[in-house]
C-alpha cells in the first residue's frame, strides 16, 4: 500500500526529490505525504497541492493508489 508523491520546480531543486513512494498508512493526508516523503520537512506557506492531477487543500483524505503532487507558487509579471 503506497501513494506516489511527487516534487516540481524549486520544490524539487530544493527538496532534492523527484518522486517518492510513501506508506499509505503514514500519509492519511496530503500534508502527511508531504512529511512522509521529505523527512519531517516544514511545508512552505502557499504550495499548492494536487491528488490525482485535481488540486486540493493540505488537509484532503489521501487513499491507497493516489498520485499527490506540490508545486511552487506560481507569480507572474
Amino acid at each position: 500500500m503506497s501513494i506516489k508523491v511527487k516534487f516540481f520546480a524549486t520544490l524539487r531543486e530544493s527538496l532534492d526529490i523527484d518522486q517518492v513512494d510513501v506508506d499509505a498508512a503514514k500519509a492519511p493526508t496530503v500534508a502527511d505525504a508531504w512529511h512522509a516523503a521529505t523527512a519531517g520537512a516544514v511545508m512552505p506557506d502557499h504550495v499548492l497541492c494536487a491528488l490525482n492531477l485535481e488540486h486540493v487543500p493540505p488537509e484532503t483524505a489521501v487513499s491507497d493508489g493516489d498520485e499527490v503532487a506540490f508545486f511552487p507558487p506560481v507569480t507572474g509579471g
